[in-house]
């Protein structure tokens, strides 16, 4: 099965930057699009950036200008540089991979890692 851990989450204060990782391993035959969301207590979880697997992309409002998405399909990895952190960032961020083990095609998500952007 699709294993997806994500790593790079921590504390930071505001103004800086993180960048997050998430690697898909297992039985894959091809990583169709990958996602990044986050939510924090209490709120629903939101699409924060998407990249499709020929590299296109898309992001929320919120974090357009600041936060890039990236793949790296020989390693199964989608990344998200995190620039010019605010405080309503912080959130549990979550990876989600579209991918495909034999024939069949469905979305797996990470377990999360936290970032924690201080004042």
């Amino acid at each position: 099965q699709v294993q997806v851990v994500e790593s790079g989450g921590g504390l930071v204060q505001a103004g800086g930057s993180l960048r997050l990782s998430c690697a898909a391993s297992g039985s894959i035959v091809s990583i169709n699009p990958m996602y990044w969301y986050r939510q924090a207590p209490e709120k629903q979880r939101e699409l924060v950036a998407a990249i499709t697997s020929g590299g296109s992309t898309n992001y929320a409002d919120s974090v357009k200008g600041r936060f890039t998405i990236s793949r790296d399909n020989a390693k199964n990895t989608v990344y998200l540089q995190m620039n010019s952190l605010k405080p309503e960032d912080t959130a549990v961020y979550y990876c989600r991979v579209g991918a495909t083990t034999g024939v069949i095609s469905t979305l797996y998500w990470g377990q999360g890692t936290q970032v924690t952007v201080s004042s």
